[in-house]
């Protein structure tokens, strides 16, 4: 089978690799499509992020959905033909946090495309997948391979809503408005938010963050004036989803924060400074959000059952034999927000 394979920073090559054999609880998948995300970039454009670093050749890819095509002993609630969305969270529930029910920090996790563990953990860019069964959540009829993709990106949207806490009626601020921060505009809205208000440097983004369900955008870069009036009276929002991993925007978010407000970092970045007496006087709760476990499935479901349109969202769609054109563009914010490989 043909896969994506990055060797180094800038060297991503289309290989032939042997495909896994099939076992007890598993499916092979033939995949469809999968889009690249930023962890992807990050490998391709400088060789893997902070101190993890590709050390050996890697399949890259973790956003994937295809069509089942052969199932392994004891799989039962799967059929030869359907397409399923494929999760690229593999726990190994067993170790002390997968016991209590947090399984994103699983001590044991086997994340597909990632170079954290030696050897790598290889990944979902490819033309077939074995997966296990509990990975492969079926799309209902009528959805595309495309929007499947997606649900791994929009489970990570949720995990951080379900981080925030309750959403009904408040108001929510969503800085870095890439596909993530899009995302998290999506979720927050149909978790019940009242009002959004998005930012960023790029107008662009900004106007798709308005075409998704933003109240208000905001270019941060030539009008920072228009979110510093949220300052008043000690802040108007009640929750950041803060997606940009950008200081300035933590900044400003804390000063745009009413008291008793919550900073949800999702966004990746260096050591930042932040205003520490600010969140003290406002009693502001900061909070990580980590990947995802059980979020997966919800995103299926919100996907299969149109309560959210993740379709406006897909720049382009490339043939494989194009990966490195695909990786370009989607590394170009003004030109892309989700760019999927066809295989």
């Amino acid at each position: 089978m043909k896969a994506v394979v990055i060797h180094a920073a800038k060297d991503l090559r289309i290989e032939e690799r042997e495909a896994e054999s099939l076992g007890p609880g598993q499916v092979e998948v033939a995949v469809g499509a999968g889009g690249i995300c930023g962890s992807d970039l990050h490998y391709y454009n400088h060789g893997g992020f902070g101190t993890v670093r590709v050390r050996e050749p890697m399949i890259l890819g973790h956003e994937v959905a295809g069509t089942v095509r052969a199932l392994g002993e004891g799989v039962v609630g799967l059929a030869i033909g359907d397409r399923v969305a494929v999760s690229p969270s593999r726990p190994c529930n067993a170790c002390e946090y997968c016991l209590k029910g947090q399984q994103n920090h699983c001590l044991n996790m086997r994340f597909y495309g990632s170079a954290m563990p030696m050897p790598h953990i290889q990944g979902a860019f490819s033309q077939h997948l074995v997966a296990e069964q509990w990975q492969c959540h079926k799309i209902a009829k009528g959805v595309s391979i495309e929007e499947a993709a997606m649900a791994e990106p929009f489970a990570v949207a949720l995990h951080a809503v379900a981080r925030s806490g309750a959403l009904t009626g408040k108001r929510v601020l969503v800085s870095g408005c890439g596909p993530i921060g899009a995302l998290a505009i999506i979720a927050a809205r149909a978790h019940g938010a009242r009002e959004i208000v998005a930012t960023d440097v790029m107008d662009a983004v900004l106007d798709k963050a308005l075409a998704i369900g933003a109240d208000r955008a905001i270019n941060v870069a030539s009008h920072p004036e228009a979110l510093s009036a949220y300052a008043a009276n000690k802040g108007y929002f009640d929750v950041q989803f803060e997606a940009s991993g950008n200081e300035r925007a933590v900044r400003f978010g804390l000063e745009a924060l009413k008291p008793r407000a919550t900073l949800v970092q999702l966004g990746l970045g260096g050591d930042v400074s932040i205003p520490q007496n600010m969140i003290v006087s406002k009693e502001i709760e900061m909070k990580g959000t980590f990947r995802f476990h059980e979020e997966f499935g919800l995103a299926v479901d919100l996907i299969n059952q149109r309560r959210v349109d993740l379709k406006p969202l897909l720049t382009a769609t490339f043939p494989l034999e194009d990966v490195v054109e695909a990786f370009k563009v989607a590394g170009d914010r003004s030109k892309s927000m989700k760019i999927h490989l066809a295989f």
